[in-house]
């Protein structure tokens, strides 16, 4: 089908939300800064204004710390309102596409919401309340909802599962509800690291430990902060679902799925083997900040080849939109079809 001046093509839509995607990831490291640096009341209680105005005047590191990680984050909405829009312009309602490109809109206005809440309720800082903690729990799963639907639109874009070029046959590895299970334990078991891992971190941040043997002590002492007592979850939980998405990706590439998930499952395991090495290098090191945006960033490229395997795997196609004909392509097309009914049938 061509496109219609001013449109982009799919190509340049695709890469555009790539970029989308990769620009995503970069906030989200950033927000690691933020709060590992103590940085989240740098702007006072005040949002979306940073010590009540647009743009403060930064005697302090953390105010400027998080006034950039705000205009990061709007910088951010800006783009994907961007993503959403050029989504319904150029591709046909029931498109994936369109689908999973609202559904980034849609996580990214409840990010914003999530982060005002920590700055209203005053979740930021040295606090350590409960509440902080159920906070940021939602706001990581917020941000890996966000995170999938931005690669799942930029994977549906670079796919290209419409009408016009060909929707792509059901994958054979989708052969029944045992797929679902299997690969919706792995998605659930992420998360679950991802939310422990939260607390662990914000655990190092509140309550820095000297030495690897305090920070032993301190996990198993019954005089600490309870939140000390959950770090030791993160780790475990981690090698366990680890192992499992390691066996996760050794059974696709020993059966007979798509050569796309064969190749995604590949990434995902050696990302898996190499955030081994990095959790490690973190405990042993005492979470230094550039250990912690490592650990991180490898934990986001986990979660976005999981996603990506499972939509290969499950086929998460986009629905089939045909193309729309002109009168005259249809009348055409009606005559062929009567010509065809009227054949006389062969002996």
């Amino acid at each position: 089908m061509a496109h219609r001046s001013g449109e982009p093509r799919p190509g340049r839509y695709a890469a555009y939300a790539w970029l989308v995607l990769g620009y995503n990831i970069l906030v989200i490291l950033w927000g690691t800064v933020v709060r590992a640096t103590g940085s989240g009341a740098g702007c006072g209680e005040h949002w979306p204004l940073c010590q009540g105005v647009v743009i403060p005047h930064a005697e302090q590191i953390a105010t400027l710390i998080e006034f950039s990680h705000r205009a990061t984050s709007g910088i951010d909405v800006l783009l994907v309102v961007g993503l959403v829009w050029m989504a319904f312009r150029r591709y046909g309602r029931g498109h994936a596409v369109r689908r999973y490109a609202a559904a980034s809109g849609v996580f990214t206005f409840t990010e914003a919401l999530v982060g005002a809440a920590l700055v209203l309720f005053g979740d930021v800082g040295n606090n350590v309340s409960t509440g902080r903690v159920v906070i940021l729990s939602i706001h990581l799963l917020n941000t890996f909802l966000l995170l999938a639907s931005l690669a799942l639109t930029a994977w549906a874009a670079s796919r290209q599962l419409s009408a016009d070029t060909g929707a792509a046959q059901p994958h054979p590895a989708a052969t029944g509800k045992g797929s679902y299970v299997v690969y919706g334990a792995g998605i659930a078991g992420a998360i679950a690291i991802s939310i422990t891992g939260t607390i662990a971190a914000l655990a190092d941040t509140l309550y820095p430990a000297k030495s690897l043997a305090e920070a032993f002590r301190w996990d198993f002492s019954g005089t600490t902060a309870p939140i000390l007592h959950l770090r030791i979850i993160h780790p475990v939980v981690a090698v366990l679902v680890g192992g499992y998405l390691l066996v996760v990706a050794v059974m696709t590439l020993s059966g007979p799925g798509p050569a796309h998930a064969k190749q995604m499952a590949r990434r995902m395991a050696g990302l898996i083997l190499l955030q081994f090495v990095i959790g490690a290098a973190n405990i042993v090191l005492l979470t230094p900040l550039y250990t912690q945006l490592l650990h991180l960033l490898v934990a986001d490229l986990i979660w976005i080849s999981l996603v990506l395997l499972t939509a290969e795997s499950l086929g998460w196609q986009g629905e089939i939109v045909p193309s729309p004909l002109s009168p005259l392509s249809a009348a055409a097309a009606s005559a062929a079809q009567s010509s065809v009914q009227h054949l006389p049938a062969s002996r």
